[in-house]
């Protein structure tokens, strides 16, 4: 049986009704809370939040979809009414700071929210855990991935997009001594293929995937791991592992199960 800990989540409503308030809101996104496999990477940073004693908090009913798939597919009028939605919710609980594991949200609340009236202080987890680890909050175990290689994929809205770069290397480079890059990175990096809405629709005919194309260049590293930092990489990402057949050999993890396998949380 194991003996990890439940952990229950605090809710930004809950606190508020204590007159409490978290420094930070981790926004947990659409894919963060529904899809099964980006689930595990939201319980991963929590697991490091806990660990390095984070006041954080989620909106938990109150929060919505950010409205960045609809923007991105045209939908304007759908984006503004729901980001409209949660920054009338974030407002009136007086949030300043905000985490999150989705680059897509990142992006359209960082950049695109301000426009409407909602103006935050926006980390990227990978940006959340590279500043524990250089403020001592987070010590890393280097033992953990001893002897294995690690490569790691530029998700486009926080790489090209935010020009954040060195923030997710430096931390993979505290547990791994044998980290590598693709021929293709930071500003030369591929799409995974799903970013603009083309999560949701299939590939034109005659064409070949971005993500088979994205997978070989994984693949030529030789890494025992791909590291990710945006669920929708992490999909296309394992769907190009297993159109290769390597699910055996080569495993898809985002930076926080990484940190979090390391430390054994």
């Amino acid at each position: 049986m194991s003996n990890k800990r439940l952990i229950k989540v605090p809710v930004v409503s809950e606190l508020a009704s204590e007159n409490k308030q978290a420094e930070y809101l981790f926004w947990v996104g659409s894919a963060g809370s529904y899809d099964d496999r980006a689930k595990k990477i939201t319980r991963a940073f929590v697991k490091i939040l806990e660990h390095c004693k984070v006041s954080y908090a989620i909106l938990g009913t109150d929060e919505t979809d950010s409205g960045d798939v609809a923007k991105r597919a045209g939908n304007e009028f759908v984006f503004q009414m729901q980001a409209m939605q949660n920054i009338e919710i974030m407002n009136s609980f007086e949030i300043k700071k905000i985490i999150t594991c989705d680059p897509h949200d990142y992006n359209v609340i960082k950049n695109e929210y301000s426009d409407l009236g909602g103006n935050y202080e926006v980390y990227h987890h990978t940006e959340f855990i590279d500043k524990l680890i250089k403020e001592g909050r987070l010590k890393l175990n280097t033992e953990t991935f001893k002897g294995k290689k690690i490569t790691y994929h530029d998700p486009c809205y926080l790489g090209r997009g935010n020009q954040v770069y060195e923030e997710p290397r430096f931390v993979l480079k505290q547990i791994s001594n044998d980290f590598v890059e693709m021929e293709r990175n930071r500003e030369r990096a591929l799409c995974c293929g799903a970013g603009g809405a083309q999560m949701f629709k299939e590939a034109e005919a005659g064409n070949q995937e971005v993500y088979e194309l994205r997978t070989q260049d994984a693949l030529a590293t030789k890494a025992d791991y791909i590291a990710t930092a945006c669920p929708f990489c992490m999909t296309m990402m394992m769907d190009g592992i297993k159109m290769k057949d390597k699910q055996d050999d080569v495993k898809v993890l985002d930076i926080a199960e990484l940190i979090a396998m390391s430390e054994n949380l």
